[in-house]
């Protein structure tokens, strides 16, 4: 399984910060999360950056076991 990391809004969303996942593409760890958290996660998605184990990646990019896949929506501060 790989484990999919959450952050700012679409952690909130989730109530989680991370999730064990078995997809095997980024595209498949995204449906799942969206299966189980529901349309408020998902309507933040578009926005998201994808990463697996630190790298930028895209939906069809394959995910494997003990791969680290993460959601970073946009933030702003000051």
């Amino acid at each position: 399984m790989a484990t999919l990391r959450l952050f700012a809004q679409v952690r909130e969303a989730a109530g989680t910060g991370s999730l064990e996942v078995t997809g095997t593409t980024v595209a498949d760890v995204i449906a799942e999360a969206t299966d189980q958290f529901g349309a408020g996660f998902g309507v933040l998605l578009p926005m998201c950056r994808v990463w697996i184990n630190g790298e930028p990646a895209v939906e069809s990019d394959a995910v494997g076991p003990g791969d680290e896949v993460a959601l970073l929506p946009p933030v702003s501060g000051g």
